[in-house]
């Protein structure tokens, strides 16, 4: 499967790589039962930066996710990586 044929990750838009996860856009802890592919450090941002409340609430929609400011720094970051491309993620500072 070329770059161009896969699927795509719901946060960053980039295609997906070997590995992938699925994330729930309203939490399973708030009643969610929908997956979308992501990316590991995608995955990983989206809960550092983001609490399950806040996910239900205002962040479901991909538009309203990529829209926080947190969220839209990391996706301008991670744009030009490799698929596979990983790295630890960190906490935003307080």
């Amino acid at each position: 499967m070329s770059g161009e044929d896969a699927p795509l990750c719901f946060l960053c838009g980039r295609p997906l790589g070997r590995r992938t996860e699925r994330h729930h856009p309203v939490p399973r802890s708030r009643g969610g039962r929908e997956t979308v592919p992501v990316h590991p450090i995608c995955h990983r941002t989206i809960h550092r930066t983001l609490s399950n409340k806040a996910l239900e609430r205002d962040y479901a929609a991909p538009e309203a996710l990529r829209g926080h400011p947190e969220i839209a720094r990391f996706i301008s970051w991670i744009a030009g990586k490799d698929p596979d491309f990983h790295a630890p993620t960190r906490k935003p500072k307080s």
